[in-house]
């Protein structure tokens, strides 16, 4: 591999030959982390994409907004909660509070 200086080829070119994605793979994911998807190439073939895993969620569809988090929660209709109907008991909080 040609010396590129302090910084490796795949952080300035999101490109990374398959040797270099394995031998340097924590910086590889460091990379992913904190800007874009990194290409692992083969004989300069691009083989295979790595992405942050919010955004492999987003692409899947996985990542549901609050709204729909809160409607998919169960149906409290077909409950049968049996409440009493008399009143609570009176609590004295005293005087000169």
């Amino acid at each position: 591999m040609v010396d590129r200086g302090l910084r490796g080829i795949g952080e300035l070119s999101g490109r990374w030959q398959l040797q270099e994605a394995k031998r340097r793979f924590s910086e590889l994911i460091r990379t992913v982390e904190t800007d874009d998807p990194q290409f692992v190439t083969r004989h300069g073939e691009e083989v295979a994409v790595v992405i942050d895993i919010a955004e492999y969620r987003r692409l899947r569809g996985d990542v549901r907004d609050f709204t729909e988090f809160l409607q998919g929660g169960p149906d409290f209709d077909v409950l049968e909660i049996d409440r009493p109907t008399k009143t609570a008991r009176a609590v004295d909080f005293g005087e000169g509070v």
